[in-house]
């Protein structure tokens, strides 16, 4: 491996020398320039990986972010599912309440219906029954004279029952 130029410098010319030294001199080179070239491999490699990190722990960080913020959504969401729930039974059991003072009210105008359609007897205190009867049926019928009307609706837990 000679070389015809006589100009040359570097390795070439430690090849030309013939020493003893001038292979392992060679090979000390090449094993050098493998060697950075190993190291910059390596933090290349290592850059890559720290960057890949990065990404990473950054999507992570939006994830959660994105995480909480449909959490936060999911308890606002239940929140009011649950006040209305609990609105829905209130108003179930006002409807309960007021069917069923619907129904007693109803009875008691077919019980009534049910006497003045009957024949009356007629004595000498019939105007008096009459009488009776008109100052009842004005009484009754009124709904600010019922007791009932200035009661709250309580809500009981079998009314819950469905």
């Amino acid at each position: 491996m000679s070389c015809t130029s006589g100009n040359s410098s570097g390795p070439s010319q430690i090849q030309n020398s013939g020493s003893d030294e001038d292979p392992q001199q060679i090979m000390d080179l090449r094993k050098r320039k493998r060697m950075i070239s190993n190291r910059e491999s390596a933090r290349r490699s290592r850059m890559k990986k720290q960057k890949h990190l990065d990404d990473m722990m950054a999507q992570v960080n939006q994830v959660k972010n994105e995480n909480n913020q449909i959490l936060t959504n999911i308890n606002l969401t239940n929140q009011l599912y649950l006040n209305i729930e609990s609105e829905n039974s209130v108003l179930r059991a006002q409807l309960a309440e007021l069917s069923h003072r619907l129904e007693s009210l109803n009875d008691i105008i077919n019980c009534l219906n049910a006497t003045t359609n009957s024949p009356v007897l007629e004595t000498q205190d019939s105007a008096f029954d009459y009488q009776m009867m008109s100052a009842f049926d004005h009484d009754f019928f009124n709904p600010w004279n019922l007791l009932s009307v200035n009661q709250p609706i309580m809500a009981s837990p079998d009314v819950l029952m469905y």
